[in-house]
């Protein structure tokens, strides 16, 4: 077994070269060398082919549409040569034993296939955002973050199998996306790492969090914390995500829970607030789902795309 496989490191930017170009320099930071880079332009309007100056070791692919967080990391893969790959979003530092740590946990658990860190706040280096993940709920298809805005006192240091990863920090050995296939470009942003895991959990891979390797977030740079865009993909892919991975008798009780009780409340919170462009971004969230078959990809997609990149 090879100690120190290729791992190859894909992030994706959108109009936030600044963020980029700090988590690009955090990588001098990690003590594992055998990796590549690749970062994915997902048609900016703020141009970043300029990183590829600062940073002469990345492959720098230019898209001419944005095709969404999902799409972006697909893009990337198909110029990865790594045996392992990193998805690892760009509003993030890493921490110097970060791949070491999850590369030995991967090739010592054959039957994990995804592996994420335990990620921790920028803003808040002491105070957890994931230390795993508890759900989904099989009604609400709600989930709950282990850790969540707790204090990082060296209690979440450990190892656990959990229900579902966070897109934001993952690895995963190449062969298996082989075999399981891609992230599900439908969703665009929100839900797609929960479905694609899904997907790994139903051809019998776990999902593990090893809390000794950490990450720190700066979250919701390109999203806004609290913007109509997020409310709505937040609804639409809530919905998508149940209509694709839950059957009979449960996916009537969550479709029903989703249309007659979350939505509703949360259309009246939006109405009492007077917060007019999220009530508007739920009702559109909802409408999507009459006209679209959940399981129809996008006809832009990256393998779709590919003759158009521009690759440096």
């Amino acid at each position: 077994m090879n100690s120190s496989p290729l791992v190859t490191i894909i992030t994706v930017n959108y109009n936030q070269t600044a963020a980029t170009s700090d988590f690009l320099n955090s990588l001098d930071l990690l003590t594992y060398k055998n990796y590549e880079v690749i970062v994915v332009d997902n048609a900016s309007s703020q141009k970043s082919d300029d990183l590829k100056n600062t940073f002469p070791f990345i492959t720098h692919i230019t898209s001419p549409h944005n095709i969404g967080f999902a799409g972006g990391n697909n893009i990337g893969l198909l110029y990865a040569k790594g045996e392992y790959v990193f998805f690892i979003n760009n509003d993030t530092i890493v921490t110097k034993d970060l791949l070491d740590i999850l590369v030995k946990h991967l090739q010592e658990n054959i039957h994990c296939g995804m592996v994420c860190p335990k990620i921790k706040y920028y803003s808040q280096p002491d105070t957890i955002q994931y230390a795993g993940s508890i759900g989904m709920h099989p009604i609400t298809c709600r989930s709950h973050d282990i850790g969540y805005l707790q204090k990082d006192d060296g209690s979440y240091d450990v190892t656990r199998k959990t229900d579902l990863p966070n897109g934001a920090a993952m690895l995963i050995p190449m062969n298996l996306i082989r075999k399981i296939g891609t992230m599900s470009e439908i969703f665009f942003l929100y839900y797609e790492e929960l479905d694609w895991a899904a997907k790994f959990k139903k051809a019998g891979y776990e999902i593990h969090c090893v809390g000794s390797a950490n990450v720190l977030h700066k979250e919701s740079l390109s999203t806004g914390k609290n913007s109509p865009f997020k409310t709505y993909f937040l609804h639409r892919n809530r919905l998508l995500y149940i209509r694709r991975n839950h059957l009979g008798l449960k996916k009537f009780a969550s479709c029903t829970f989703f249309l007659f009780v979350s939505s509703p409340f949360h259309l009246l919170k939006c109405l009492i607030k007077g917060e007019w462009f999220h009530f508007s971004a739920i009702v559109k969230a909802i409408y999507w789902h009459i006209n679209h078959n959940p399981n129809r990809e996008p006809l832009i997609n990256a393998e779709s795309l590919k003759d158009s990149f521009v690759v440096k």
